[in-house]
């Protein structure tokens, strides 16, 4: 089992920047793929970026403006969240992959223009 934590998430004016946090607790060793998800009010749950251990993915909307960054041990998973426009609003999760997918309870992100 995994368990995970989010903070960070908050308001902010359009241009800003916030930092997402994950802490992850229990099989860590376990995890093979760590990301961010968000969605949207009456949007579909998307993918935001992805790390694993020698690679990173991103999503086209937020390439160039968001980093997804970890710690060696795989215990805590970082968004750097930068050029915010209202469009990023949204309830973002954070995932870890093992076996199975585990999900956090969500922090919120609002963008104001």
């Amino acid at each position: 089992q995994v368990q995970l934590v989010e903070s960070g998430g908050g308001l902010v004016q359009a241009g800003g920047s916030l930092r997402l946090s994950c802490a992850a607790s229990g099989n860590t060793f376990s995890i093979k793929v760590m990301g961010w998800y968000r969605q949207a009010p009456g949007a579909q749950r998307e993918l935001v970026a992805t790390i694993t251990s020698d690679r990173t993915n991103y999503a086209d909307s937020v390439k160039g403006r968001f980093t997804i960054s970890r710690d060696s041990a795989k215990k805590n998973v970082f968004l750097q969240m930068n050029s915010l426009k209202p469009e990023d609003t949204a309830l973002y999760y954070c995932n870890v992959e093992t076996w199975r997918t585990y999900w956090g309870q969500g922090t919120q992100v609002t963008v104001s223009s």
